[in-house]
Parts: structure tokens; sequence; C-alpha cells
């Protein structure tokens, strides 16, 4: 640990600039364009051109300064598009279940049917809340096992009637309390993964925030696995790394920067499949463009499965996760 322990001594002393200090510039110019599209000018649009130019030339200026601990910001800032504001914009007649049929109404899943497109889908995703009471009650993204069970129990009726499925990945991790232990947090995330691994209908997942632990891999693994670009997924958030491996809150963006949590990391893995771009200076921005790119890439994800076999479709499935983690030494 000594080399690991001057390391960690140097990176305290440094001085990190936060995210919400970088975009400064680019949310003044937000303002100035949330305001011209209030008004009933009819000009407006000749306006906001000039200024979404200056938000561009912004964050060209900021990119290159963008670390790790920026990307894990960026994914967890409080003005990100949540799961419901995907539903609202990308799906129609969304018709919400509730209840695992065991123990209760997890809110911090939200699972029911829509059409997409004029065809049914399930569609299940994290929800963390907008207000403080919101947050509070869906328990900041943290599921239970009400939640995977309730998730599992929708992917099902999926299945039953040939419904694609489409998972929208936003959590910090499973909620680890001592109540989700006693009802089998574990359990029912193992469950869901070997379920989930021969479900006879396609399965499209799309990480749009935070990609944390089990929490996120409980209803994030299928055929297809879509990305924004700045959001992260991870075997363990970089705080719970830094206090296991390192017991320091100083090995914070250490852990960030080894866990290869990012995008781009990910896709060269093979974890991923594609990155979807988010508009400059992140999905909160421009949350309208975003939905458009997840729209884009969501529409020929599905198409890419309509109309497989079935056992052509588990048999890629299956080979897809085999792939995963392996390795060669050169």
């Amino acid at each position: 640990m000594g080399p690991y322990r001057n390391l960690l001594k140097e990176l305290s002393m440094e001085k990190t600039v936060e995210f919400y200090t970088l975009e400064k510039g680019i949310l003044a110019l937000k303002d100035q364009i949330d305001a011209l599209a209030e008004t009933d000018d009819l000009g407006k649009k000749d306006a906001i051109a000039p200024l979404r130019c200056e938000i561009e030339k912004e964050w060209v200026r900021i990119v290159p300064e963008l670390t790790t601990v920026h990307i894990v910001q960026i994914a967890r800032h409080p003005k990100r598009p949540y799961t419901l504001d995907y539903i609202a914009f990308l799906f129609q007649d969304f018709m919400e279940m509730h209840g695992d049929r065991r123990f209760a109404d997890d809110p911090a899943i939200v699972a029911g049917l829509a059409f997409y497109k004029g065809r049914t889908v399930a569609v299940i995703g994290h929800q963390k809340g907008r207000t403080t009471r919101a947050r509070i009650d869906r328990n900041f993204g943290q599921a239970n096992p009400e939640g995977y069970r309730k998730a599992l129990r929708v992917m099902q009726e999926a299945e039953k009637f040939g419904f694609p499925v489409i998972t929208l990945i936003d959590t910090p991790g499973a909620y680890p309390g001592i109540g989700a232990e006693e009802r089998g947090q574990a359990e029912a995330i193992a469950f869901n993964l070997k379920t989930i691994s021969t479900l006879k209908t396609p399965i499209i997942n799309v990480v749009i925030g935070e990609g944390g632990s089990g929490g996120a891999l409980g209803i994030g693994f299928g055929d297809q696995t879509l990305m924004l670009q700045h959001s992260f997924y991870s075997v363990i958030s970089p705080e719970g790394c830094a206090a296991i491996l390192w017991k320091d809150q100083n090995a914070f963006r250490l852990a960030a920067e080894n866990l290869g949590l990012r995008a781009a990391t990910l896709l060269g893995f093979g974890i991923v499949d594609k990155i979807i771009p988010e508009p400059p200076g992140g999905a909160h921005i421009d949350p309208e463009q975003t939905f458009k790119n997840v729209d884009k890439h969501l529409y020929q994800a599905l198409k890419k499965f309509e109309g497989k076999p079935v056992d052509k479709l588990l048999d890629e499935r299956y080979k897809k996760i085999r792939k995963l983690g392996v390795f060669e030494e050169r």
C-alpha cells in the first residue's frame, strides 16, 4: 500500500475542478435559450441558433479537461433526464404495473407496457425522483428485492405475448438495507439474471445515467446494451471501491480512473454494444435532442431483432454472455 499512500496523498493535495464549475458558462447560455423559448417572439429561432453555437464552442473547450470523475458527475447530474422523462417522450399509452405479488410495490423501479412506434413493448427502468420528497419515496433509484421481482413479472408477461423488453438503467446500486437483505436482495437479482438469460423475447438495455453494480445488472443485460456517451456502467461505485480497496475517501478519483467505467472503455471490452451520443454539455442541456438520439438507436436495435427465431435469439444471447470477461494475453 506504500506507493498507493503516496499517490493518494498527491491526489488529496490536488485541487479538483468540479463539473458543476466547468459547466457554468453553458448553463448561463441554456438559461437564455429557455427564456427565449418561452416567449411569443416570432424570431426566437433565429435568436436561439447562435446561443446553441456558443454552447458547442464552450463544450469543445471543456471536453479536453473532462476526467472520469467529471463523467460520473455528469451521469449523476440532478437535471439529467430520468426514466419517466424518456417514457413520456418516446412511448405512448404507458400502463404502469405495480407490485411483485409477494411483498409490496417498489417505486424505485417503474415497469409496465406501452406502445413504441405502433408496437407493444415492455418498459422497465430505475426512477430516482426529481424533488426531495420524490427522491425519498423512490429511495434515490435504489431498488429493493420487490422491485426486481416486479421487473421480472413484467418481463415474463412480455415473453408470454411476444413483446420486446426495453430497460432503462439509472441507479447507484441495489438498496443495501437490512430489510432488503432479509427479503432476499441477492437472490432476487441472481434469479433475474438466470431468467433473463433464457427469456424468449428480445431485450434491449439502455444505460441513461448511473449503472451501479448488481442494482443495474438486475435489469441491465440482454441482447443489446446501448449506453449514453456520458453515462457509466460499473461493478461498484467509485466511492464503494475506494472504501473497500483503499479505506480512504481520497481514493475516489483513483478508483474512478481504474474501474474502466466510461462508455468508450466498455465498448472496447465488448461490455456494451453501442454508444449513443449526447448533445454538447450533456443530456441535461438538451433533453429533447437526447431523446431523439436514444429513439434512433433504440429503433435500430429493435429492428435488428424483429422476426428473429427464438432459438437463434437465445443462442446469440448465450454467446454474448459467455464472451464477457474473456481476454487474451500477448
